[in-house]
């Protein structure tokens, strides 16, 4: 996408006020359950109402969603309460019968935006649309992955587009559901800044209660709006529950949450920020500066185990580390998540440079 800013139109079109908001149930259960919850967020902050119509579900038998009545459903919504609609499509089957109940958005999940396959079907099937067309980050944290399905969309002259940043998955324990990898997201926001970039806090965290502090780290990133999972009673919904806030609660975040400027001129301010990011260059310069050392340090060990024929990976001294680098951390306000992926980070580069000693 070597000119993407037309891609912003449809959102600066809006005029909004405050962040794009994406709101509604996980997914569309029943009639009068889709229609209450489109009722209560009427007057609210929301722009676009969303129900999940098809549900991809990790194992069969699971509930799957009500299908084509759906939409028979969130067409209702648009007639009572004047509320835009969108849904999520999976395939060519789902965008035409999306586009013949006439919804407004239209988003492609996460396991479908890891097939190269499946998004080609879908942009095909979209092919020129002037419907707003959103992509959500694929399940790993592969950047490329992600661009590329948007750009199958660009390529099928799709111009209304945008990108959901819903975290990622990971085998390690973390309080997140989906570990949010905000840096992946900067770059992503780097690479294409006029394509808009939506969070969704809910399928991030798992948890109703981080809603809130995960929103407002997104809009301190400049993200341009959220998408929240919204039902009358959370704790029976049909899928997701636990990642649910009411309506009453999502009104409150709407409230609370703080829309930063993106700059400011006073010049006591910026000579103070000036101050400060002089003073983080020149710690990162030292980091920098440790670490390499660290590895000469790395590349020494490397060959002393070569010469004595021992195992680059001694687990037994490297959880010592781990186990210590965290109660270190902790004791300088560093989260043990943070610690963990930083350490481990380096500890795989130091045997990458053993390895490369050993075996050269």
């Amino acid at each position: 996408m070597k000119n993407t800013t037309a891609l912003r139109t449809w959102l600066d079109e809006m005029n909004l006020t405050h962040p794009l908001v994406i709101a509604g149930p996980c997914s569309a259960e029943t009639e009068e359950q889709v229609l209450k919850i489109a009722h209560e967020l009427k007057d609210s902050d929301v722009n676009y109402y969303r129900a999940g119509i098809w549900k991809p579900r990790t194992r069969p038998g699971m509930f799957e969603g009500v299908g084509e009545i759906g939409l028979r459903w969130l067409k209702k919504v648009k007639e009572e309460t004047g509320m835009k609609t969108c849904t999520e499509v999976a395939n060519a089957a789902h965008v035409k019968l999306a586009m013949e109940y006439d919804v407004d958005l239209l988003w492609i999940g996460a396991r479908s935006t890891v097939s190269p396959f499946i998004m080609q079907e879908i942009a095909d099937a979209l092919q020129g649309t002037d419907k707003i067309v959103l992509v959500k980050n694929p399940v790993n944290p592969d950047l490329a992955l992600w661009l590329g399905g948007i750009e199958r969309l660009y390529t099928a002259n799709i111009k209304n587009l945008g990108a959901i940043h819903r975290g990622f998955s990971t085998y390690e324990k973390s309080k997140y559901r989906n570990i949010p990898e905000w840096q992946l997201a900067i770059e992503f926001q780097n690479k294409f800044p006029d394509l808009p970039l939506i969070c969704d806090p809910s399928h991030i965290t798992g948890n109703r209660n981080m809603i809130f502090d995960v929103s407002q780290t997104a809009l301190d990133l400049n993200f341009d709006g959220l998408m929240i999972e919204t039902h009358i009673d959370p704790d029976n919904a049909w899928s997701d529950a636990a990642q649910q806030v009411t309506p009453t609660r999502l009104k409150q975040i709407m409230e609370d949450l703080k829309i930063r400027k993106e700059t400011e001129t006073d010049s006591k301010y910026r000579d103070s920020l000036e101050n400060l990011r002089a003073q983080i260059n020149v710690i990162d310069d030292q980091l920098i500066d440790m670490l390499g050392k660290r590895m000469k340090v790395a590349d020494q060990i490397g060959q002393l185990k070569k010469e004595k024929n021992v195992a680059v990976l001694q687990s037994k001294r490297w959880n010592e580390i781990l186990g210590n680098m965290v109660l270190e951390g902790e004791q300088r306000g560093l989260s043990e998540e943070f610690i963990l992926r930083m350490f481990k980070a380096i500890h795989q580069e130091s045997i990458n440079h053993q390895e490369k000693i050993i075996n050269g």
